[in-house]
């Protein structure tokens, strides 16, 4: 399963624009290569890792809490809660998958997606259980929000990082495509053709 080909080039073009290093310079000499080199992120991949297992189990927590304390909130709040753990399941499956595809196979469009998920919509809505006195928060539900929220909050950091050195990458290797193509076709100077050849575009030019 992959993204879908629009989404991809969108967050491809995202990320060119947010990550790229634009005081980074060029490389000067074609075998400065690094083809070998390793960019994903072992800390990402072990939050990956262990945020797998913490999961179901703030997932349980947050139900049994809100089972208990389900009589006593007002009817907005019933509805919001009850959006939101289903927001956040689907999002969390999809955002966990994205960043396992997009950390081991070094693919920047599923990483921006994990990025995005992470920043723009995972933490905002876990911050918001956490801070939100109306919410009637237990104790158990402040300590397992606050794990999650670390967790969250260390994935975007790492997987920005990570994003930022996978782009750059990106970047060195097409330019050294653009050497290699220069070594194998190189452009010919005007001055170092010969009287005929130069007679051609000038001939073209008198006709014109």
């Amino acid at each position: 399963m992959s993204l879908p080909e629009p989404l991809r080039r969108r967050l491809s073009s995202f990320s060119r624009t947010v990550f790229t290093d634009s005081h980074r310079a060029p490389p000067q000499y074609p075998g400065d290569r690094a083809d070998n080199e390793i960019i994903s992120s072992l800390p990402l991949q072990m939050a990956l890792y262990f945020n797998v297992y913490y999961f179901p189990f703030w997932w349980l927590s947050a139900v049994v809490m809100l089972h208990q304390k389900y009589p006593e909130l007002s009817d907005y709040y019933k509805f919001i809660l009850v959006t939101i753990m289903i927001l956040t399941s689907l999002i969390e499956v999809i955002r966990l998958y994205l960043g396992y595809m997009g950390n081991l196979l070094e693919k920047v469009p599923e990483l921006a997606g994990f990025w995005l998920l992470s920043l723009l919509l995972q933490l905002p809505i876990i911050l918001f259980l956490l801070f939100n006195e109306g919410l009637k928060i237990q104790p158990l539900e402040r300590v397992v929000h606050i794990i999650f929220a670390l967790f969250l909050t260390f994935q975007v950091i790492a997987a920005f990082v990570t994003l930022k050195r996978m782009v750059n990458k990106l970047a060195t290797h097409f330019h050294l495509n653009e050497f290699d193509q220069l070594e194998k076709h190189p452009v010919p100077d005007y001055y170092s053709l010969g009287k005929e050849e130069r007679a051609v575009p000038m001939a073209g030019r008198g006709s014109c």
